[in-house]
């Protein structure tokens, strides 16, 4: 059977890389373990060196879901414009989207899946794990989900915080976790999902928009669309791998900073910077 030929998946996952094949592969394995599985995996690579490809090639022997990756030449961080050749990319109505550090709970997708709903997005969180861990995360690690085990991580040394409950919490308690957290329901690119029409609609993300901020600038444009956005910090949980910010200037979040308070004090829904150019 040709892939012509497959059902159109019910969920497309976007997974932003450069260059951080380490992570990329737990990530990838981490999709493997998933509960739900009538899922794609895109790869919105921002330039990454032949090393990405030739692990995605390996992978996707491994792995039950199709890998389809998008790559563009590396011309610094291009973030948002890879993002928006990967919406193009999803065959699927629904969009997941988050990143090559961050290892999804086996029940990450479905969780997505059965929160989705017409007229909203949703806005999931990240457990954030020290260098030490994320490194000593094995694949066996991850097929037996120790790395979202509690106990194994304060083995491990993770302190105790309130943000464990983003691990411990389940049932009632994450509804209610979800339903009072401080934290507003911003669209979060390590994870959050929604329509794949809603992102066209306000024409993907504004490709003007270097490091910080331009996952948030596209939810404060689905708000002025009239999209409302739901929390699940608390039940949509992913492990966030270690690694360092190369990208952050004073100058890229003046210049994010800028762009946001636009959207927000004119109300835009359109960018022109975006998907149709």
């Amino acid at each position: 059977m040709s892939h012509e030929e497959r059902e159109v998946p019910k969920i497309s996952v976007i997974v932003s890389t450069y260059n951080a094949e380490e992570w990329l592969e737990k990530v990838l394995w981490g999709f493997n373990c998933q509960i739900f599985k009538d899922f794609e995996v895109i790869i919105a690579d921002d330039g990454s060196g032949p090393k990405t490809r030739e692990l995605l090639e390996e992978l996707s022997k491994k792995v039950f879901y199709k890998i389809v990756h998008v790559w563009q030449e590396d011309d610094g961080f291009q973030k948002s414009r890879i993002l928006n050749k990967a919406v193009e990319a999803c065959s699927a109505e629904y969009i997941i989207m988050t990143d090559g550090d961050c290892i999804p709970r086996e029940d990450f997708v479905e969780v997505h899946y059965i929160n989705k709903e017409a007229g909203y997005f949703i806005s999931g969180g990240y457990y954030m794990l020290p260098m030490n861990i994320s490194k000593m995360i094995t694949l066996e690690d991850i097929e037996k989900q120790n790395c979202f085990n509690i106990h194994w991580l304060m083995d491990k040394g993770i302190p105790k915080t309130f943000k464990n409950n983003k691990l411990t919490a389940s049932g009632f308690i994450s509804k209610l976790l979800n339903t009072f957290t401080p934290t507003n329901a911003s669209w979060n690119g390590h994870n959050s999902s929604g329509w794949k029409k809603d992102i066209l609609n306000v024409n993907g993300f504004d490709e003007r928009m270097q490091y910080g901020g331009q996952d948030r600038e596209l939810g404060e444009r689905l708000f002025n669309f009239g999209i409302k956005s739901k929390q699940l910090r608390y039940s949509a949980v992913c492990v966030h791998l270690d690694h360092k910010r190369g990208y952050k200037t004073p100058e890229s979040i003046a210049k994010n900073q800028a762009i946001r308070k636009e959207t927000r004090s004119k109300k835009v829904v359109w960018t022109h910077y975006g998907i149709t150019k």
